[in-house]
Formats: C-alpha cells, sequence, structure tokens
C-alpha cells in the first residue's frame, strides 16, 4: 500500500496501484490492470487535478473519449441484438 505504483495481484490479475499528492495538498488515486506504472500514475494525477479548478478542462478533455466509448457500446449492443434468439412456450393442447 506504499503507493509507489508496484505490481501487486487482485485476485488473479496483476494490478498497479499509485497514489499521488498535489502540492497543494489534493490527493489522487489510481488502480491500472497490468503493470503499466506512467499509466496509473497519470491517472492518479489526473483524479487529484479533477478535484480542483481543472475539473472543467478534464471533463472537456475526456468528452471525445466519452463519445468514443458510448459509440462503441452502441455498435456492440446492434451486434448483439442482430442475434438475439426469442425462446417461447406453446401450449400444446395435453397441457391444458
Amino acid at each position: 500500500m506504499g503507493g509507489d505504483g508496484r505490481a501487486f495481484n487482485l485476485g488473479e490479475a496483476t494490478v498497479t496501484r499509485a497514489a499521488i499528492v498535489l502540492a497543494d495538498g489534493r490527493t489522487g488515486f489510481a488502480y491500472q490492470l497490468g503493470r503499466d506504472r506512467d499509466k496509473a500514475r497519470a491517472a492518479a494525477i489526473i483524479d487529484a487535478l479533477w478535484q480542483g479548478e481543472e475539473r472543467a478542462a478534464i471533463e472537456s478533455a475526456l468528452a471525445p473519449v466519452r463519445a468514443r466509448l458510448a459509440e462503441t457500446a452502441a455498435h456492440d449492443a446492434r451486434r448483439t441484438a442482430a442475434t438475439r434468439v426469442n425462446f417461447f412456450t406453446m401450449v400444446r393442447g395435453e397441457d391444458q
């Protein structure tokens, strides 16, 4: 729990964690699946910055990512819906 970005196992997956404290005292935390220390550190910094005046700028920067994720989810939902099978039970004469 030192927050130094070293990997540890969470269940059966390797996870890298990061915890940072900005000069103004805001803290940021992040957990990244895998062993990418730089990505975990960047996410922790963004988490800390998001708590202050930089929040609007971060939200604006993340808007295209949110749009892409929503588009991907909608595409996946359409592909899944195309393979959906609706099962139903018919009442047979001897069951009445």
